[in-house]
């Protein structure tokens, strides 16, 4: 039986539902083993109006995409020249393999695959941040799944020309293999994705950034330097630090006060033992220029204040069997489930009484996987359903808390620090940093590469640690020359900021304390002048270069803001026509004008640039280039940056 109406085609057969949709301009395919297709949005809740909509019997056009069906098989095909994008491989007869398997589970759910045909010399780039990341995905595994330092943002750009989304929050695997794509889910009510094209990479991006939703906007007055560090134990050292800083001729824009300021986890507010007034601590920074973000965890101690309420509402994530625990970190801990609605509301009611009230509107929120102890998803339930099914929906919720929160109090400029994200964290002011990483040149390679998929993959505001997290000693030559490194790169993110557990440790201010501000240690100190006077005259030298470029940096964002288009964005970006740009994965650019090409190798004094055709300028010099490779000189106080010169 085939149902029709304006934008979409709905075909039912004794093997499954199968609908094929006009959806903004691209089309969206769910398909479920029997009856009717649910409702969820997931992603999808950001709904432009489709453009040149013409539906058959067996074909969905939309927006200069076209979605065929022949024999139950999908192809996906380029109005403009007939190419075929993607498509399902035929029914293997032999094999009994069709390219939708779908298995039953308890209920409704199933568990599926779904297979495409691998083309030749294709490039996949987006999908988030992984621990060894490439910036070309083909040939790789990828988990769909929340951990510290890995994040499931699935979103691909094809160098075929077509963006591909996998519009599902359940955990599962990603594999881009040379003789098939597969797709699978470990538990779900719905096979779903949504399938654009465009002409150019940024076409396909902004195509995508219409259905997901744009970022909100990137506060002029955050782009400047945050200092933070692991971690300031009491309201005389944080405001000792911005004495310092504003001594040295530098206001940062904001400081961070990190974990365990707190007496519990899940307190969600000051141990006035270390910090006796935040009021007047804030009051005191803010006259200096200075706002202050505090470090909120969703773990919850059942010794908190707020623990009776939240257990007794249901506002806890819980588990599926054995003891209601999910994560063991000083302590049997359990994790606000931030994906029910009551829970958000009670939790920024909290929030807004303890810190916004005291004048602080900036938050970080950490632990935001959540990070389970032991990363069974299947022993985890959420208020949305299975973790099984829904585990990366969470991070985005989390965000969201604060957002409706602060928007419903009037703030407008929103912006939150967390520790993970999905496809549409950044309309909730999403901040997403890169979690606990190595202090060490290779890390900073890879960081690199996930700084550009993550922008590729819908989250533009994205950072990292500078210098890494943790293993890096104050003392140490080859971490210090890292640590310079790393900010000079870091000075063209979105936000230029330090964090850092440093060694030597400083352990706890009150020994054999068992809570409380006393009780967790304390890194070493990671301000610009902990490092020694050279390094602080570098740094101090490239927050000067940040406050220049503050301007270019705002125009930078908003493009982001009306397009979608990131600010680290991969060369292949702004030159696609140049197929040298598509293999560089070592440098990118910084909005349009800007090459940014960081050094990340220890001793290095030079390095290997690509400079696309056209004009740039270098070290008070122009370079023309046919598209080529040069060296840069790269002393230690300088990363070599190009800003492009347009022909007039």
């Amino acid at each position: 039986m085939i149902r029709k109406d304006n934008t979409s085609l709905t075909v039912y057969n004794g093997m499954e539902t199968l609908r094929i949709e006009a959806w903004g301009k691209g089309i969206r395919v769910r398909c479920v083993p029997v009856g009717e297709i649910p409702e969820h949005t997931w992603a999808l809740d950001s709904e432009p109006p489709c453009e040149n909509i013409s539906v058959g019997d067996d074909l969905v056009e939309c927006a200069g995409i076209r979605c065929e069906i022949s024999e139950g098989r999908l192809s996906f095909i380029r109005l403009s020249d007939n190419t075929v994008l993607l498509e399902e491989p035929k029914y293997q007869w032999a094999l009994h393999r069709r390219a939708r398997e779908m298995h039953p589970l308890a209920g409704s759910s199933f568990s599926a695959e779904v297979y495409f045909k691998a083309y030749e010399n294709e490039k996949l780039y987006g999908m988030g941040q992984y621990r060894d990341a490439a910036l070309d995905q083909k040939g790789r595994v990828l988990e769909l799944a929340p951990r510290n330092s890995q994040i499931s943002v699935p979103f691909l750009l094809s160098s075929r020309g077509y963006g591909f989304l996998w519009n599902d929050p359940s955990i599962g695997m990603a594999s881009f293999a040379e003789n098939t794509t597969k797709w699978h889910t470990e538990s779900t009510s719905c096979i779903d994705y949504w399938v654009t094209c465009g002409d150019t990479p940024k076409d396909i991006i902004t195509n995508y950034s219409d259905v997901i939703g744009r970022p909100s906007p990137l506060p002029s007055d955050l782009m400047g330097l945050w200092q933070c560090k692991l971690r300031y134990r009491t309201q005389d050292e944080v405001l000792s630090v911005a004495r310092e800083y504003k001594k040295r001729g530098i206001t940062p824009d904001v400081i961070v006060i990190d974990f365990f300021h707190w007496d519990y986890q899940g307190d969600w507010s000051f141990d006035r033992k270390y910090w006796p007034d935040p009021a007047a601590m804030v009051s005191e920074l803010r006259d200096m220029g200075i706002r202050v973000m505090v470090s909120v965890w969703p773990t919850v101690d059942p010794r908190s204040e707020n623990y009776r309420e939240f257990a007794d509402n249901g506002y806890l994530i819980r588990t599926n069997r054995g003891m209601n625990t999910t994560m063991d970190f000083y302590g049997k801990m359990y994790f606000f489930d931030s994906t029910n609605p009551y829970a958000r509301k009670r939790g920024y009611e909290i929030l807004k009484e303890n810190y916004v009230k005291a004048g602080i509107d900036l938050f970080w929120l950490d632990e935001a996987e959540p990070e389970y102890s032991v990363y069974d998803y299947d022993h985890y339930r959420q208020f949305i359903g299975s973790t099984l099914e829904t585990g990366n929906f969470y991070s985005r919720c989390h965000a969201q808390m604060l957002y409706d929160g602060q928007k419903a109090d009037g703030q407008e400029s929103i912006l939150n620090l967390i520790r993970c994200a999905w496809v549409g964290s950044s309309r909730y002011g999403a901040l997403v940093w890169s979690g606990d990483i190595e202090s060490t040149f290779e890390q900073m390679k890879i960081q690199l590469r996930n700084g550009m998929n993550m922008g590729i993959a819908g989250i533009p505001w994205w950072i990292s640690d500078t210098g890494g997290f943790y293993d890096g000693n104050i003392d140490d030559p080859m971490f210090r020359e890292l640590l310079i490194r790393w900010f000079q790169w870091a000075v063209y993110m979105p936000v230029l900021r330090m964090h850092g557990d440093r060694q030597p440790n400083l352990g706890s201010l009150v020994k054999d304390a068992d809570h409380g501000g006393g009780f967790c240690p304390s890194g070493a100190g990671n301000e610009i002048w902990s490092y020694g006077e050279e390094v602080c005259g570098i740094l101090t030298k490239y927050i000067h270069i940040r406050e220049s470029l503050k301007p270019y940096i705002e125009r930078t964002a908003d493009e982001a803001v009306q397009s979608g288009i990131p600010m680290m964005r991969a060369m292949f970006i702004e030159f696609p026509d140049d197929m040298t740009c598509y293999e560089t994965d070592d440098q990118y650019m910084f909005g349009s004008d800007y090459l940014v090409a960081p050094v990340t190798e220890y001793g290095a004094r030079g390095r290997r640039v690509y400079l696309p055709e056209g004009k740039w300028k270098y070290n008070g010099g122009i370079i023309s280039s046919k598209g080529e490779y040069i060296t840069a000189d790269a002393p230690l106080d300088v990363m070599p940056v190009f800003e492009r010169i347009y022909d007039e």
